[in-house]
């Protein structure tokens, strides 16, 4: 992770983890260990996610820990667009048994869970984001889904987990947002939803690419005002702005080809499908009561919980680090 602010935090901290993502990333990354846990199911999946988080926690030092699981037998996106996410290959039998499991695990160690009705854990995600705004904390996402950075803000971070580990991911704020590519945090939707996201087998705006999309947002979004524009004005602002920065930069005029692009046949209604799709629910119920000790995503939990929930899972050292980290008090860190 980047090293932190000099300056403590004076907000409370939220971590809220895309659970599904991690157990994604390491049942794939730590089949090799053939893990079990004290019945001799298939577990390491389920300890990778946990020992990520549990270290995770120890660098964070969060308030409160919150698991977004995705509904596995309902979607109201799918039911909205039958071919999302398709062509995913599919899941593993030892992966969905611990993808079944995990929410009844995370219960037990007295961590907080939503499982949202139809929904997903990037809707949690959002929900998270939303709720530490509205509450003056931070929030840190756990994720290695590209969705999570529309929530990034003033409030809201995004460690996007990659091949490093907690430690080798980027923590990721409005500033390196933009140095990525090129757009406002704020703008990242209305830019994920003109460049689509193969992904989840969500085509973009034909002929809008991503350097396209960073482009026409920087110099002419929002989005509200460039749809304004071609509306009402047959788009004449929008490539009096494209053709200024094409000018000031020595790259080729692109605004009358951007123009053309937008007011094809369907462009309009695929942005609009895709923002939709891509759209996190905001107002989901938490479960969160920080004035209320002991409750469920409240650090510190239970010793003795601690001690036999991490314990089933059947790695003596991670049984220890877990006890140490989630049943003591965190230690004051940095917000960075």
């Amino acid at each position: 992770m980047p090293p932190p602010d000099p300056q403590p935090r004076d907000r409370k901290l939220l971590l809220v983890v895309d659970a599904p993502s991690l157990l994604h990333r390491h049942h794939h990354a730590r089949a090799h260990t053939r893990i079990t846990d004290r019945s001799g199911r298939p577990a390491w999946a389920l300890h990778g996610m946990l020992r990520q988080i549990i270290e995770a926690i120890e660098g964070f030092a969060p308030d409160a820990v919150v698991f977004g699981l995705d509904d596995r037998t309902a979607s109201v996106r799918r039911d909205a667009y039958p071919d999302y996410k398709a062509g995913r290959s599919q899941k593993d039998t030892q992966l969905v048994d611990q993808l079944d499991r995990a929410g009844a695990l995370l219960d037990a160690l007295g961590l907080a869970t939503v499982t949202p009705p139809g929904l997903e854990a990037d809707d949690v995600n959002a929900s998270g984001a939303a709720w530490a705004r509205a509450n003056d904390w931070n929030c840190v996402i756990i994720t290695s889904d590209r969705d999570a950075f529309a929530h990034i803000s003033d409030h809201t971070r995004v460690l996007r987990l990659i091949d490093g580990g907690i430690n080798g991911s980027p923590l990721l704020t409005p500033k390196r947002l933009h140095a990525m590519y090129g757009v406002a945090a704020e703008r990242y939707l209305e830019f994920a939803a003109l460049r689509g996201d193969a992904s989840d087998n969500l085509p973009g705006v034909p002929g809008i690419g991503e350097k396209t999309a960073a482009i026409l947002l920087q110099h002419a979004g929002p989005m509200q005002t460039v749809w304004a524009d071609i509306d009402h004005n047959d788009g004449h602002a929008l490539v009096a702005a494209l053709d200024s920065w094409a000018e000031e930069t020595g790259s080729r005029r692109v605004g009358a080809t951007v123009v053309r692009r937008l007011r094809a046949p369907g462009a309009r209604e695929r942005y609009d499908f895709n923002v939709r799709i891509m759209s996190g629910r905001e107002d989901l119920d938490l479960g969160l009561t920080p004035d209320v000790p002991g409750s469920p995503g409240l650090l510190p939990l239970d010793l003795d919980r601690v001690s036999n929930v991490v314990g089933f899972l059947n790695v003596e050292a991670t049984t220890a680090l877990a006890v140490r980290v989630l049943s003591t008090d965190p230690a004051s860190a940095s917000w960075s």
